[in-house]
């Protein structure tokens, strides 16, 4: 059997011919890998998901002012915190008394679950979301709570969960990449390496697109004919195969040969997906188009671009937050102003989503996930603000496998540790793999002398939130 490598050394065509040739296969092809990949076992079990889409809430959103209320902290409200309970070292050390929240709270839907003011849109799906009240962290800090969310370790360089998920299932999608980041504007503390494909092949590392205008630099050709453009690839495709026969087999060189690949059928595909001249006046006017605050609108392109490429196959798609004039969701100072403006961003958009994939059929096979890196202290920071908090935040899933109106696990009665059902991030990791159809202590990769996993030796599926 001749490999793609071999093929490629040795092919007359080169790599635009051949890439040309696959995008014209591209139904055929897309049967045959999903057919290998039932037959090669890549579920471990039936999937309840075929997509991820991750929305990330940068910078920490505060777990007592979204969807975990605590009427004790308002009735303590001004009242020192270390008079009722023991306060740990926080990021700054500058903990004043107890604040409650600005926010009102109302149970929703037929559930009944307790949603912030912050979020009257998202509050209207209450009775899809699962919250988890009871997420913690092993990181006070944001770099390395951002590696840990992203890739289950708080160092620099190891591959992210949607590298290991298309690692683990490959894509639906022949003209995309499997893992794609859509860029509001903000890349977290930690850079590009959260979204990482780490010591994987690097054909799993996630793909930016901007979420309008030029959405990635250097798609579209700029030789004037598709001739000269060959010509360029054939060349490409000469030094590859030079390099090849002189050093044999290697990982950047066989990743650099997919690349151009797929990057030949990207410059159709790429901006077909981000033209949404297409979709209704009612459904951009749903996500927030129209929208008079700028930053909602940013998302609301996200959200549906999202949208758009889970209906292509793309496998995981993570949605970054756009900037609203000052810091993310990290309201140190400034808490109600800061937080009102991230939620007024994102609110609209993702209730937009949630409504349009329920429509559309795609929801029950679409795992959602709402998530920030930790949470926020119950008590000030100076006069107005809240600092890190990794001991005890909320959460929430949707969609596929999740079972909708659903509160898990608890914080103290102030809302700073979690103290019933405490999850680790692991678990959220495991439990994301196993609504793909993964076990994730049979999904590994051999390096360094012994078999990583996303969830290294750790990891409890949470049962009680799958349908």
């Amino acid at each position: 059997m001749v490999n793609r490598r071999a093929f490629l050394t040795q092919a007359a065509n080169g790599f635009g011919a051949v890439a040309f040739t696959a995008l014209m296969a591209q139904e055929h092809t897309r049967g045959a890998d999903q057919g290998l990949a039932m037959i090669q076992g890549k579920h471990h079990f039936p999937p309840k998901a075929k997509s991820v889409i991750f929305l990330y809430m940068d910078g920490g959103p505060s777990q007592v002012d979204t969807f975990d209320p605590k009427p004790l902290l308002t009735q303590y409200n001004g009242r020192n915190p270390g008079e009722l309970f023991e306060v740990a070292p926080t990021q700054f050390n500058n903990n004043g008394t107890l604040m409650g929240s600005p926010w009102t709270f109302d149970k929703h839907g037929q559930s009944g679950i307790e949603i912030s003011s912050l979020f009257p849109n998202i509050a209207k799906h209450a009775d899809k979301l699962a919250v988890v009240r009871s997420m913690t962290s092993k990181f006070p800090e944001h770099t390395s709570a951002n590696y840990f969310l992203h890739t289950g370790h708080g160092l620099q360089g190891r591959p992210s969960m949607g590298a290991w998920v298309t690692y683990g299932l490959g894509s639906e999608c022949q003209d995309l990449p499997g893992y794609i980041v859509l860029n509001g504007g903000l890349i977290p503390p930690g850079g590009l390496d959260c979204f990482g494909n780490g010591f994987l092949p690097a054909t799993y590392q996630g793909s930016v697109l901007r979420p309008s205008g030029n959405s990635l630099a250097n798609v579209r050709r700029i030789e004037p004919t598709p001739e000269i453009q060959k010509h360029k690839l054939d060349l490409l495709r000469q030094l590859d195969r030079q390099t090849l026969e002189r050093y044999g087999q290697h990982d950047a060189i066989e990743s650099a040969i997919a690349n151009y690949e797929l990057a030949f059928k990207m410059q159709s595909a790429v901006p077909e997906v981000c033209d949404i001249s297409g979709e209704t006046a009612q459904t951009q006017a749903m996500y927030g188009l129209d929208h008079e605050f700028d930053p909602t609108k940013i998302f609301a392109r996200e959200c549906l671009m999202a949208r758009r490429l889970v209906e292509r196959g793309v496998r995981f798609i993570q949605l970054t937050c756009p900037n609203v004039g000052h810091d993310r969701w990290d309201q140190h100072a400034n808490l109600k102003v800061g937080h009102e403006q991230n939620a007024k961003a994102v609110d609209q958009p993702i209730a937009a989503l949630l409504e349009d994939l329920k429509q559309r059929g795609l929801l029950d096979s679409t795992l959602i996930i709402w998530s920030g890196e930790f949470g926020r202290t119950p008590f000030a920071q100076g006069a107005d603000g809240r600092d890190h908090n990794p001991f005890g935040f909320s959460i929430w899933m949707a969609g596929g496998g999740i079972k909708g109106g659903t509160v898990y696990g608890a914080t103290d009665e102030f809302g700073y540790k979690a103290v019933e059902k405490k999850v680790e991030m692991h678990d959220l990791h495991a439990t994301m793999l196993y609504c793909l159809g993964l076990d994730h202590t049979r999904s590994t990769f051999r390096f360094s002398g012994r078999d990583m996993r996303l969830t290294d030796v750790h990891g409890n599926i949470l049962f009680d939130i799958l349908a």
